[in-house]
């Protein structure tokens, strides 16, 4: 996207549909701020919750009371988890009871019952899909004809709930020397593959069955004149400022690549129907979920140098203001944007600027070096519970709540990137 899109065109009366928990803040709460200042109607689902047996079940009243405050609007309290880590096979065993007797020095050759596992798969897609049509149904009652439907896919994630995967994936994502951890040795063992169906089944293929037990409020809007459009939120890199170039980077290594690029086919294959779908590939930003990503903050600090670049304005000396009083006493924001200039630049990283054999898997050299680079900058910060990148994390997903939120209703492409510079620019321009 590199031109700023018009009105969204949604109003009071409209629905806006959250395919997915509001937890924390993260990139869905900027969309959520949208639609409650046009005065759509705000519907939800819930995942619902686990009980210690295993079980699941929906909010308790307390829970419910709660999260439609949270959210605005009103929940649909049929549990929606996606996945199937939990869910059991014939035998009444689940892929999480497989993973219990893997030992931290064993997970590399351990070996998994896939047709237990693909039992496992059908079991906990029947739930999802037997739920998802009653939560449909419910939906359907609540949208009165001659409106606008917005519906936003939020779901993402997957790592199956296992005790052994946790240090694991610390040593992959923050590990170097004796702690690192291939990506790709993790990526290629049957513990990396069981994630890689989990990442599929909870990031991607909920937006398909979205899309498609959906589909009779699609028709009966559409045929009275109403528009229907869906989104969802991806991930394919980012062009930010290196040097002076906005140039495609990508944090590594970022295992549910491939789901996000499955996302972008469903979104593609919808759109070849007739179905307004559009995945939004979102910069970076630091969320509740990111904590195990050390690394993913530093292309952030680049959009300090964009907003300058794309106009500057009220916003950006608000924004740079609020970031400079965050770093200690001598440091300045200059400083913190030569050291991400530095790590962003450097040679080692020159293979994961290359768009075409993304998602790369991480290296030693290339571990050491984000690592030691991230926690030089976070370093930089007063407070560590209070830094620059929670910040600079608002301003993004606000920013891209109100550019996915204006583009969604008349949307032409089933995919589109969102970099710094349209980023800055929504920023800059006050709206």
């Amino acid at each position: 996207m590199r031109t700023l899109p018009g009105p969204a065109g949604y109003g009071k009366g409209d629905v806006f549909v959250l395919f997915g928990e509001l937890f924390g803040r993260g990139y869905a709460n900027g969309l959520v701020d949208e639609a409650r200042k046009a005065g759509m109607t705000i519907i939800g689902i819930t995942m619902g919750r686990r009980e210690t047996d295993g079980s699941l079940r929906p909010l308790t009243a307390e829970e419910l009371t709660e999260s439609e405050k949270v959210l605005g609007g009103k929940i649909i309290n049929i549990p929606l988890e996606a996945g199937f880590d939990m869910d059991c096979s014939e035998s009444g065993i689940s892929p999480v009871d497989q993973l219990k007797g893997i030992k931290s020095d064993g997970w590399e050759s351990a070996a998994l019952d896939w047709v237990a596992i693909e039992q496992s798969r059908v079991s906990g897609l029947t739930r999802f899909t037997g739920n998802l049509a009653k939560v449909m149904d419910t939906i359907n009652s609540l949208i009165p004809d001659g409106v606008n439907v917005l519906f936003s896919h939020t779901m993402a994630g997957g790592i199956p709930r296992a005790r052994i995967l946790m240090p694991v994936l610390n040593r992959i994502f923050k590990g170097q020397g004796d702690r690192f951890a291939a990506s790709e040795v993790f990526w290629g063992s049957e513990l990396g593959k069981l994630c890689s169906d989990c990442f599929d089944e909870v990031t991607a293929n909920t937006f398909f069955h979205l899309i498609e037990f959906s589909q009779p409020i699609r028709e009966r809007l559409e045929s009275a004149g109403g528009k229907v459009a869906y989104t969802a939120y991806g991930y394919h890199g980012c062009e930010v400022l290196i040097g002076d170039v906005y140039t495609w980077q990508s944090y590594t290594p970022y295992l549910q690549g491939w789901a996000k690029m499955r996302l972008e086919g469903i979104a593609s294959a919808a759109w070849e129907k007739g179905v307004r779908a559009t995945v939004f590939n979102c910069p970076e930003i630091q969320t509740n979920s990111s904590a195990l990503f050390l690394g993913v903050e530093i292309s952030l600090y680049p959009l300090l140098a964009a907003l300058k670049r794309e106009g500057g304005g009220a916003d950006f000396d608000r924004i740079m203001t609020a970031c400079s009083q965050l770093l200690k006493e001598g440091v300045t924001i200059q400083d913190l944007l030569v050291a991400a200039d530095r790590y962003l630049a450097d040679t080692l990283l020159k293979p994961s600027h290359d768009y075409a054999s993304w998602p790369h898997h991480n290296t030693p050299a290339q571990a050491a070096l984000m690592l030691n680079s991230a926690t030089l900058m976070l370093d930089m910060n007063k407070d560590p519970k209070n830094i620059v990148c929670a910040e600079l994390s608002r301003a993004v997903f606000q920013a891209v709540g109100r550019l996915i939120f204006r583009t969604s209703r008349d949307s032409n492409a089933p995919v589109f990137w969102l970099n710094h510079d349209i980023v800055a620019r929504e920023l800059v321009s006050g709206e």
